[in-house]
């Protein structure tokens, strides 16, 4: 077998590894890139994409049900279940078969195959056991992702116990579901099946849900979530399930207490460990901690040659966030100047849940620990006249500012359509705006995003309409 000489490879095709592809392609970079299952990764195939097709169909569908508010009558409104899920998956594949395009486009050696280190600037690559290829690069990037984590006790058995991706490709839709972890994938689905009908239980260990977010947009959500007749557990272990025939039973210690709770199914959302197996980093310089690779703020391995992006490393496990570690490994890899490492507390984080959260930067919380002190800015979805118009008055933005000197520490924000918002926030961080620039910046009316401004103007006793 011939050896293939590259510029660069790439192990992994998921949001972080084809970007670096199509990045080191477009600087004249020989490039490959190992991809063992589909094009476009776990985000594109199993997670970002498909589920934001499914919360795209239970939004209708509370839409549907509330079509008094708005004026509107209909009788018999149904859905069909299996449709459902088939459109998700259509919308999978049609953005799967858009990254084949893409790496063809920019010249992009795609093998089909499992990949691991072989040696210094060497890679090997087997299907179905068997060797098909031996690949050499100077530049080797591992973008392997991640996997669902498992508790002991309450492993996913495909039918009665679900991860994400049984929760996305269901046979029927569960007439009672458990949903161990509230997070982002755990509140997205436990969103997701409420309005699709089911009746929810969300369990989540820690003291709040969403519990990286700050704690006021923790307490908005669950208040919400609990409205929609969502029953919500905190503090709260599950201590074992106990299977039936057709149904399953979480014994569950709650506030000194334990009790059994029966549904259908049981989706565990409990976090991910980095696929490190398998991939030939033993015996080289990459160290690994706690399942991830560790890595410099170049994406650099202990390992010469050998880097590492996305969920494979450290967090936040977010799909742009492998996709900007992607570029600006092969950009100073290639040499390009202007370069900067990623700073994560610039990288917005998005839930798509009902209401929908969005954050970038510090939490209140984070910025009093750091030293801080602070300037805090609210501004409700109701004082909002866009907001009231789409009948969505149910919001809040959060703004944290550095009382001294007027930088903006973070934002953060739950209601509709903020995942679309944050980004505002996010230039403003990047471009180390203060409070002035943001006071002096003209915001359109009637948009929701004047309460961005509005939450600004009132961290400095100057909001106009609350």
């Amino acid at each position: 077998m011939a050896e293939q000489s590259f510029d660069l490879i790439v192990l992994g095709g998921g949001p972080g590894g084809y970007v670096a592809a199509i990045r080191a392609a477009q600087l004249g970079m020989r490039t490959a890139l190992v991809e063992r299952e589909h094009l476009g990764g776990i985000c594109l195939n199993w997670g970002c994409i498909p589920t934001k097709a499914l919360l795209r169909t239970s939004e209708i569908n509370h839409l549907l049900r509330t079509l008094d508010r708005y004026g509107f009558a209909a009788d018999n409104v149904r859905y069909d279940f299996g449709k459902v899920i088939q459109r998700s998956r259509a919308v999978a594949r049609q953005l799967s078969d858009g990254v084949r395009f893409l790496m063809r486009k920019n010249k992009v050696t795609v093998l089909d195959g499992h990949g691991r280190l072989a040696g210094k600037g060497k890679l090997a690559v087997s299907k179905d056991g068997r060797p098909v290829a031996e690949l050499a690069a100077p530049h080797i990037i591992l973008a392997t992702g991640a996997r669902a984590r498992v508790l002991p006790g309450i492993e996913p058995d495909g039918r009665l116990i679900w991860t994400y991706r049984e929760a996305m490709v269901p046979p029927a839709l569960p007439r009672r579901l458990i949903v161990i972890g509230s997070g982002a994938i755990g509140s997205e689905f436990a969103s997701f099946y409420l309005d699709m009908g089911s009746e929810v239980t969300l369990i989540e260990v820690l003291d709040r849900v969403l519990p990286v977010e700050d704690a006021e947009i923790s307490a908005f959500v669950r208040k919400a979530f609990e409205k929609q007749g969502m029953k919500v557990l905190t503090g709260a272990k599950v201590q074992g399930v106990r299977k039936g025939a057709d149904e399953v039973t979480a014994i569950v210690e709650a506030d000194g207490r334990v009790q059994e709770i029966a549904a259908d199914r049981v989706i565990s959302a409990v976090g991910i460990v980095g696929n490190v197996e398998d991939i030939g980093i033993e015996g080289t310089g990459v160290k690994v901690d706690r399942t991830h690779v560790v890595t410099d703020e170049w994406c650099r391995t202990g390992e010469p040659g050998v880097y590492a992006i996305g969920d494979l490393c450290g967090p936040p496990w977010l799909a742009h966030k492998a996709s900007h570690e992607g570029v600006l490994c092969v950009e100073k890899i290639a040499g390009v100047e202007g370069v900067h490492p990623l700073d994560v507390r610039n990288i917005p984080g998005c839930t798509y849940c009902r209401p929908q959260v969005a954050s970038v930067g510090l939490t209140e919380a984070a910025a009093k620990e750091a030293g801080y002190e602070v300037r805090i800015g609210r501004f409700p979805f109701i004082g909002n006249g866009k907001a009231i118009a789409l009948g969505e008055p149910e919001g809040l933005v959060k703004t944290v500012f550095d009382a001294r000197t007027g930088e903006l520490l973070g934002a953060h924000m739950v209601g509709a359509e903020v995942t679309e918002l944050i980004q505002g926030y996010a230039i403003a961080r990047t471009l180390e705006a203060t409070e002035a620039e943001l006071i002096a910046t003209v915001f359109p009316h009637p948009t929701i995003s004047e309460t961005m401004h509005e939450a600004v103007l009132d961290a400095y006793g100057r909001v106009i309409h609350i």
